[in-house]
């Protein structure tokens, strides 16, 4: 029995869903044959040239010039709607986990409940706002009233168990909160890699245009350049793009773990002022 109620308010540990682990699997492929379906489909449409020709017809239009960057725009297409995928993903994600109320005023709303020894309340709270932030919070609000309850160990082991339980519950939250951010950071490094490759190709198309016997065909050189900078250009939006997310989600997880560290210590300061 004591063992049952020393569990009390522990946080759950839910079991990883198959789904979100596969899942950034699933959209990498989709991301990857939508890109490709655009780039053949859109892009190469016939229209977009001169004679309806994607290979050998002049672009007529922004889609045709794009087209003519090669085989190197659909990697970066497709690293482009990786991007916007997860980063969708992890905003719904992010900001369900800071719960349905600004954390600011919840940790004021907290601290002023805790000041006048409403344990109760402060875990009501907890639940109006839901969240990672609220869920570390009512862990260790409830080990709080645990401990309070105990009238065998000393004051500093029932301490030290709050800050455990506070500790405990962090660590659980964290990893769901930070799931994918590798993904952002990985195209943020890719996306200037693969658009350099592309410019690579692009300029030794041109230099073989130039080194060709006679005049140099200028059809063959303004493919070569296009291919070059097109590609430069689609990688290095796709990279600043990454790093400017990436940058913003964890400045925002960084604020997540301060409020949580806040609560937690809010919670373990009044139970050493208020306990004896």
């Amino acid at each position: 029995m004591a063992e049952a109620k020393a569990t009390v308010g522990a946080p759950e540990i839910k079991s990883a869903s198959p789904f979100k682990s596969t899942f950034p699997y699933i959209a990498i492929a989709i991301c990857a044959v939508v890109a490709y379906l655009v780039f053949y489909n859109v892009l190469g449409d016939p229209s977009n040239f001169e004679g309806g020709d994607p290979a050998k017809g002049h672009p007529n239009n922004t889609f045709g010039l794009i087209f003519k960057g090669g085989f190197i725009v659909p990697i970066v297409i497709t690293l482009l709607l990786i991007l916007f995928t997860f980063v969708v993903e992890r905003l719904f994600t992010i900001l369900r986990a800071s719960g349905k109320g600004n954390k600011d005023v919840f940790v004021k709303k907290i601290q002023r409940l805790l000041a006048v020894g409403d344990i109760s309340g402060a875990i009501a709270e907890c639940d109006r706002q839901s969240g990672s932030i609220g869920s570390v919070a009512k862990a260790g609000l409830v080990k709080y009233q645990e401990m309070a309850a105990n009238k065998e160990a000393d004051k500093e082991t029932k301490k030290h168990a709050i800050e455990a339980e506070l500790e405990k519950a962090t660590m659980l939250e964290l990893p769901a909160i930070e799931r994918n951010l590798p993904i952002l950071a990985t195209v943020a490094s890719l996306g200037t890699l693969v658009g350099l490759i592309g410019t690579v190709f692009g300029m030794i198309r041109s230099f073989s245009a130039l080194g060709a016997g006679g005049a140099p065909n200028a059809a063959e050189l303004s493919v070569g350049i296009s291919e070059a900078l097109i590609n430069t250009a689609l990688g290095i939006t796709t990279s600043a793009l990454s790093i400017l997310f990436y940058n913003f989600f964890t400045t925002r997880i960084d604020g997540m773990v301060y409020t949580m560290d806040e609560v937690g210590y809010s919670i373990v300061q009044t139970f050493d002022q208020r306990e004896h």
